[in-house]
């Protein structure tokens, strides 16, 4: 590990990126847009709807859509990118209608869609996000007036799941409303949005405040927000909470947009948000019981964020198992702690936090790589039962209702 390098390259794609910006961020290309291009020795430069773009020659042969090149039917690559010449260059080049056209050394010859080169150009997926997203505090979730789905509905109608996923996207968070108060019930509406990602808990976990596991979770205290399975590699993607019965007082449930929290820190202290998205530390799970034993470790920076738009994707906080620090040299470790106790306090500010009363019926969905959670201490009996789903999955789902995830 060496701060120092992390720092020159950082800089240096700052830089870049700085240049790049000057692009213009137009995201609607004219329908008929006029293109030109000019051939340059290491690229293809092309100008088409206000924005210019440069194409790497291996790369246009490498995305050729040709049949030879490229099956439609499975939408996977033909091409073996291994036998592409390095030095490869267009023998000619010309613009058709709405269409690029190449021909390489050989005779064979790739037409490329100017509106799909313009869609998948560095230079737009550098100015775009990858996931459209509201980031909230307490007051702007609920001056949205998000309504939650109902069971009903939500388990016969796809236009309420599209809703229900379009809202899961939008702010991290999703309700279902009126389900029946049993763990059948609860898988049933979960396996309508995704698969089940079986853990070290099962499939479908059932809990109440008997300590039956070694978590802080599994008693009546309070947890601060945090975000779950820090300690894997992949931490689960989707939380699913579900109250089946609580008979005392307390026990609501604290949502925090983490994203919303990370953006503020970049906003307010660059330096420090750049300082806990490369450094990665440990997250561990050590559990060792008469019927569970468990040793489980993940690896990875507090924040995570797209190298190429610095758009973040993930955040892993969680106090409670985060390991000792030995991923950090000495020299860096003070600034830190610095940087994650400014994190600590912007997702501590009592704006930030949405609280929820979960009650029998009501089902909430997190992304668990944007949402913490935590809860208020509680008495009496509370049973609650949940699960995680696969990420991969619900993004899937959405994308195939034409939602961009």
């Amino acid at each position: 590990f060496a701060p120092e390098m992390f720092w020159k390259l950082h800089k240096s794609a700052l830089r870049q990126a700085q240049l790049l910006r000057g692009v213009s961020r137009s995201t609607a290309l004219p329908r008929r847009a006029c293109a030109t291009f000019r051939a340059h020795e290491e690229c293809l430069e092309l100008h088409y709807g206000g924005m210019q773009m440069r194409f790497n020659y291996v790369w246009l042969r490498d995305h050729c859509l040709s049949a030879a090149s490229y099956n439609s039917k499975t939408n996977q690559r033909n091409l073996d990118t291994g036998s592409i010449d390095l030095t490869i260059r267009p023998e000619s080049t010309r613009v058709e209608g709405d269409h690029l056209v190449i021909t390489w050394p050989g005779g064979h010859m790739s037409k490329y869609s100017l509106s799909w080169l313009a869609e998948n150009s560095f230079e737009r997926k550098y100015q775009s996000a990858e996931q459209p997203r509201i980031l909230w505090n307490s007051d702007i979730y609920r001056n949205a007036t998000i309504t939650s789905s109902k069971w009903d509905t939500f388990m016969s109608c796809d236009d309420e799941l599209k809703k229900f996923l379009q809202n899961y996207l939008l702010y991290g968070i999703a309700f279902v409303d009126d389900v029946p108060a049993t763990v059948e019930a609860t898988e049933a509406v979960t396996q309508r949005v995704s698969l089940i990602r079986e853990t070290t808990y099962g499939r479908m976990w059932c809990f109440t405040s008997d300590f039956s596991r070694g978590d802080t979770a599994y008693s009546q205290l309070a947890l601060d927000r945090h975000t779950d399975t820090s300690y894997f590699q992949e931490p689960c993607g989707i939380q699913v909470f579900h109250c089946l019965k609580h008979e005392g007082t307390g026990g609501r449930t604290l949502l925090v947009d983490g994203f919303y929290a990370a953006e503020k820190l970049r906003e307010r202290s660059p330096e420090s948000f750049e300082l806990l998205a490369q450094v990665p530390i440990k997250h561990e799970y050590i559990e060792n019981t008469d019927r569970h034993q468990n040793h489980i470790t993940g690896i990875g920076p507090v924040l995570n964020v797209y190298p190429w738009n610095n758009e973040m994707y993930l955040i892993r906080y969680n106090n409670y198992d985060r390991s000792v620090l030995n991923t950090i040299p000495h020299d860096v470790v003070q600034r830190w702690y610095a940087a994650h106790r400014e994190l600590t306090t912007e997702l501590r500010r009592p704006e930030n936090e949405l609280w929820v009363k979960l009650t029998p019926g009501k089902v909430v969905f997190i992304d668990n790589w944007r949402v913490l959670h935590g809860r208020e201490s509680f008495t009496g009996s509370r049973q609650l039962c949940g699960c995680y789903l696969t990420r991969d999955d619900v993004l899937s789902a959405a994308r195939c209702f034409g939602l961009q995830a």
